[in-house]
């Protein structure tokens, strides 16, 4: 006869008194709450295009054969063992070399520290570069930043975009904070608008950074410190190209962090390889973070993407046909919502220029379709998934303004028969409204 545990542990004093501040105030995803609504509709029966994950339905993006013979190769050669903890020799060395032929930076060893996918890397860069109280200078909408900035206590200074800027930063908005930041977050393509960063805006930046920084070396003070999230770079399309800090201004070697990660560009998301690339001081300080945190790719894992990096060939077969299937579902949406704009339907997106992303906004705020009063973006995803039957992710999500009606729609889980259904369903809502 099993002990009934449940008296002891659903009191409410486990919730509010055992954890400490920190994780009492820390917010879980809004995304991964909007993905339980999306179940809870799909419970009941309903159809839904599900335009809120950024992740990837293996039925329609497998990861590539190659990645998966040379994991069972590995698995079936007994490499289940632990791995180092910065990584094992063999996918350093191919990331070093990737980065070499691909993106020009030809880095010395002991650059690369491996993880469980990007995130580990870039909670180590917090916890290594970053002090509780330090500066933290990022754009909005972003990925997950502030979450980062809160678990290392920081001040976290959020710069506001604009839709024709791309949601990028502009240099009057940014360089004015570099002289009280600690480090600077910037990625692209960006998460997610699925926009891409101008060189001359990148350049600009890094020069501040690197005056700001011999300023700082004649006073003794620390650097500013670039994190440069690059994960989605093998997925830009055609008319737009990635640019690297390092690329345009070579001193930005000393102060920039590259965190990067097959789990985009392969559509590997639950395989967990990812790394960052940056001086080697600042790696063997990263190391003992991500070991004690076990933060490691499994071995088998890391040994065939070594295998697979070196097979540039293999690799861009796989690419091309990748980001041609990306680029036809997000310009599928995005034609078919610009053609309800020249209606005069109140709805309109930025192009897509790389990433599984699409900015799209509903100009529907104060408004009442369907019974439902838009007065926020949660009020407006509510009234898309309720009504229309489209699941999507608004930008509050992401740290930006509420009431913009600016949302991301990802198109890693849909099917173009099923965008076809979604934007049949979003011309009628708006047609209603």
């Amino acid at each position: 006869m099993s002990l009934d545990v449940r008296p002891w542990v659903q009191s409410d004093d486990l919730s509010t008194l055992l954890p400490n501040e920190l994780a009492n105030k820390l917010q879980g995803s809004q995304i991964l709450a909007i993905a339980a609504h999306v179940a809870r509709c799909r419970a009941e029966g309903r159809t839904i295009a599900n335009l809120t994950i950024g992740d990837f339905d293996p039925s329609l993006y497998p990861i590539p054969s190659a990645l998966e013979q040379r994991i069972v190769a590995q698995l079936q050669a007994g490499q289940t063992n632990y791995p180092p903890a910065v990584g094992v020799p063999e996918l350093c060395e191919a990331v070093r070399s990737f980065y070499d032929r691909a993106l020009g930076l030809d880095y010395p060893p002991g650059s690369v520290q491996v993880g469980s996918g990007a995130r580990p890397p870039i909670y180590a860069a917090f916890q290594t570069v970053v002090e509780p109280g330090d500066v933290v200078v990022y754009p909005v909408p972003t990925w997950n930043v502030r979450y980062y900035v809160y678990l290392r206590q920081a001040e976290g200074v959020e710069i506001p975009t604009r839709p024709e800027d791309g949601f990028m930063p502009t240099a009057a908005t940014i360089l004015p904070h570099l002289g009280r930041a600690r480090m600077v977050v910037l990625n692209s393509p960006l998460n997610p608008a699925g926009t891409v960063i101008d060189p001359v805006l990148l350049r600009e930046i890094c020069g501040a950074i690197v005056a700001e920084n011999q300023r700082r070396r004649a006073r003794g003070d620390k650097p500013v410190v670039l994190l440069y999230d690059q994960v989605y770079w093998q997925l830009i399309f055609p008319g737009h190209e990635h640019h690297t800090p390092v690329g345009l201004v070579p001193e930005m070697a000393a102060y920039t962090i590259h965190i990067d990660a097959i789990s985009k560009c392969w559509a590997a998301t639950g395989i967990r390889v990812g790394w960052a690339v940056a001086p080697p001081p600042l790696i063997s300080k990263m190391k003992p973070l991500v070991g004690h945190m076990g933060a490691w790719a499994a071995r088998a894992e890391q040994l065939a993407t070594a295998e697979l990096i070196q097979q540039p060939e293999v690799v861009e077969g796989f690419l091309d046909d990748f980001r041609g299937q990306l680029r036809a579902r997000l310009e599928q949406l995005s034609r078919g919502l610009k053609a309800m704009a020249a209606e005069g339907l109140p709805v309109d997106c930025l192009e897509p220029q790389g990433a599984i992303y699409l900015s799209v906004r509903f100009d529907l705020q104060g408004r009442t379709v369907a019974g439902h009063t838009v007065t926020d973006g949660e009020s407006l995803r509510t009234l898309l998934l309720e009504e229309a039957g489209v699941a999507v992710v608004p930008f509050t999500a992401f740290g930006y303004p509420d009431g913009s009606g600016w949302v991301r729609l990802s198109v890693g889980a849909i099917s173009e028969a099923e965008i076809d259904g979604a934007l049949q369903r979003i011309s009628a809502l708006l047609r209603a409204g």
